[in-house]
């Protein structure tokens, strides 16, 4: 067992409420246990900025676009986090879509499912969806720099919406969170794309055919690089310092 981990195992036991009690002993962890242990937790005050960005288009087989994207960054001199919405529409050659008449028949249970769900359910022919899920960490000294307000900003119950030949969208504030839905014409399918109650959706049905969706949601954190500071450090030691009352 090498040093390291008796280090570990010591420290944990020196943050135990009870560590004052001479007779606890730091328990060895085996080797097998510590090659499956997962993530690292982050200390308070560590991230400086937080920023949420979303986005669905719908491309049905004309060209014509419709869609949304909205964003979210918050930071310590951040007095009340907004969301704003832009709306995204484009022109396609005009020609008329074949109405859709493919059916998808169930997934009721995908909207309270928890954690990230992913879903594409397609009764069409030559469509192409993605969903996509993106978290980008990175470290530095200072918060970035705040990135100007585009688009309307999106308030509490409030619905900011548009429309054009290939459907409609509607972006919403609800009571857990933001959701983002796609109504494609010519019953050409569905999207829906949600951040609420601590879990993520994106679920997409398809029932007409060479329509192309995307759905985005990508989370950006910064943490702070700047070391431990001098308090910080000395209550580590103060931790380590009072495992010579128990032989280590």
């Amino acid at each position: 067992m090498k040093t390291s981990y008796w280090l570990a195992a010591a420290c944990l036991a020196a943050s135990a409420s009870g560590y004052a009690n001479a007779g606890f002993k730091p328990i060895e962890i085996q080797d097998q246990e510590l090659s499956e242990l997962r993530g690292r937790y982050v200390m308070p005050g560590r991230i400086i900025s937080f920023g949420i960005v979303m986005s669905s288009t719908w491309r049905n087989a004309s060209g014509d676009l419709i869609g949304a994207a909205t964003s979210m960054q918050l930071q310590a001199a951040t007095v009340k986090p907004e969301f704003y919405v832009s709306t995204i529409k484009e022109t396609g050659n005009g020609n008329p879509v074949q109405t859709g008449n493919g059916t998808v028949t169930g997934g009721a249970g995908l909207n309270s499912s928890q954690g990230v769900t992913q879903s594409v359910r397609a009764a069409g022919d030559r469509n192409t969806a993605y969903n996509n899920v993106a978290i980008n960490v990175s470290e530095a000294s200072q918060a970035p720099a705040l990135m100007p307000s585009q688009g309307q900003a999106l308030m509490a119950g409030q619905t900011i919406g548009g429309s054009n030949a290939a459907g409609s969208v509607a972006v919403a504030a609800t009571g857990s969170g933001i959701q983002m839905s796609i109504q494609a014409s010519g019953n050409q399918g569905t999207s829906l794309q949600q951040v609420a109650q601590g879990g993520l959706l994106q679920n997409t049905r398809l029932l007409g055919s060479a329509n192309v969706v995307n759905n985005m949601t990508q989370l950006n954190v910064v943490l702070n690089n700047n070391g431990m500071s001098a308090g910080a450090l000395d209550c580590n030691l103060t931790q380590l310092r009072a495992l010579r009352n128990i032989g280590y």
